[in-house]
């Protein structure tokens, strides 16, 4: 061999070791994850692959990704009882509030805040110095469509997101069809029952707004009479307003199974026209009609399905 072939052979062994260490260089850089700015204006590198996610009471949209939380939130009577059987089952608990030293205890990669109210009064500099902390925002958190696809998006889900929406809306199609053909026209209202007290859904909010946004279910008169600005999830309603309501079918959330049983001897409730017609269908605490997302969502449409569809 000659020494000019020589030669080749070296230098074009130094140019495919300089590829190569470029091309590793790449994938370190790639490795370290990306930079994004959340609903707060703070700058928060995201790991590419996080392992530990925390996202307390975000967890309905990291369960429809195939994410299992470091913990899940909790409050001094439950968790989200709904979503144990998609994931949640077995994962430790930590405190609504998100006490530092609880998160702490977790040691996550990365933290998904849902409020900027969660993180006043210094708490965010706190979570940032445990892990990468990104704020969704009010805005964003309201909506479970938008807080489920910007959580896609940070954990490069987004192909996931995707899939699911889809396949939610097909569902959803499905099941606002059946309505039509077996109940229509019929109405139905969303009552929760705790402490005493009545409350009753907004027509915009949580179970609200699959039944008559999605589902296309007839909004009952009491739903529609609810005052524009002071609205909330769920609305306080006394048993002598809810004698006008006219719902042809009542899906009661009965958190207070001792004091229900007083209320439903009540001359006001027995005279209720779903009442009358054998139409309240109870369902237990641990249902998912008090929360919002793709799961909550999927599960509240089979209860339609099962009380409404005949």
């Amino acid at each position: 061999m000659t020494k000019q072939s020589k030669l080749g052979i070296v230098l074009m062994s130094i140019m495919i070791l300089a590829m190569f260490l470029s091309a590793c260089g790449s994938s370190d850089k790639k490795e370290e994850g990306k930079v994004v700015t959340d609903a707060m204006g703070h700058e928060v590198t995201i790991p590419a692959n996080p392992q530990k996610v925390l996202a307390s009471y975000l967890e309905d949209h990291l369960a429809t990704l195939g994410v299992k939380p470091v913990a899940q939130w909790s409050v001094a009577n439950g968790i989200q009882d709904y979503l144990q059987a998609s994931g949640l089952e077995g994962v430790p608990t930590i405190g609504y509030d998100l006490p530092v030293e609880q998160v702490i205890s977790f040691s996550p990669d990365l933290i998904i805040i849902g409020s900027e109210s969660s993180v006043q009064n210094g708490l965010y500099d706190q979570y940032a110095k445990i892990a990468p902390t990104y704020v969704l925002g009010d805005a964003v958190t309201n909506d479970w469509r938008a807080a489920l696809t910007k959580i896609g998006e940070l954990l490069n889900k987004s192909d996931d997101v995707t899939k699911a929406l889809e396949a939610y809306d097909a569902k959803a199609t499905d099941v606002k069809a059946k309505l039509e053909a077996s109940a229509p026209g019929q109405s139905a209202a969303a009552l929760w029952f705790v402490a005493n007290t009545f409350y009753i859904v907004d027509e915009t909010k949580a179970s609200g707004s699959i039944l008559y946004n999605e589902l296309g279910v007839k909004i009952p008169n009491v739903v529609a009479d609810l005052p524009a600005d002071q609205k909330a999830n769920w609305n306080k309603i006394s048993l002598e307003k809810l004698a006008e309501l006219d719902a042809d079918h009542i899906f009661l959330v009965n958190s207070d199974a001792a004091g229900s049983e007083a209320v439903k001897n009540d001359a006001i409730w027995k005279n209720l026209k779903a009442v009358k017609a054998g139409n309240v269908h109870e369902l237990p605490a641990s249902s998912s009609w008090l929360y919002s997302g793709n799961i909550a969502g999927l599960q509240i449409m089979d209860d339609v399905l099962k009380y409404m569809v005949k």
